[in-house]
């Protein structure tokens, strides 16, 4: 391959480090045609963006990155497709049905700005919440008092059987 072809090569994926927060690298080592199409199509509907890329260009790219990604290059060895997404978890789940299989794998991954390695990270990596769930997480905690007062006023229609209400449940 020749260096200009390489460089083209390193700077897309540069790109898409800066475009998408979040990347998965993917053993994909076993994965005939028919399988690798199956996932690249799940993938797509999952809006998630995969690349199988040359382990010393990516090693590259991850080195020009102004983000540490140190510990993940012992992971680029072998066959390694990433995945690039917008939401952290959404890769994870899906390489959890493929979990029986074993094939893909997850090596190591970059979520949330923090880094995972080893196929063992999987189910935490699922468990992530997103930004917007943790943001409906506190929208919906910070709407239950208020919810309680307006049922509690709409049921009695008055606020003085509300006070006595509150007053017998503290007691």
């Amino acid at each position: 391959m020749k260096k200009e072809v390489k460089d083209t090569i390193i700077a897309e994926l540069g790109q898409k480090l800066k475009e998408y927060p979040h990347f998965y690298l993917v053993d994909v080592t076993g994965l005939n045609a028919e399988k690798t199409s199956d996932l690249r199509r799940k993938c797509f509907k999952k809006e998630i963006k995969m690349v199988v890329v040359k382990n010393t260009l990516l090693h590259k790219t991850l080195e020009a990155s102004e983000i540490d990604f140190e510990p993940l290059y012992d992971s680029l060895k072998g066959n390694t497709a990433v995945l690039f997404c917008q939401t952290a978890n959404v890769p994870a789940k899906l390489l959890k049905e493929y979990k029986k299989e074993g094939i893909p794998a997850l090596k190591a991954a970059y979520a949330e700005e923090s880094i995972f390695v080893g196929a063992d990270k999987l189910d935490e990596l699922a468990a992530l919440k997103s930004k917007n769930e943790l943001i409906a997480d506190v929208i919906t905690l910070l709407q239950s008092p208020i919810k309680n007062v307006v049922s509690g006023l709409n049921a009695g229609g008055k606020i003085h059987g509300l006070l006595d209400a509150i007053a017998e449940r503290n007691n």
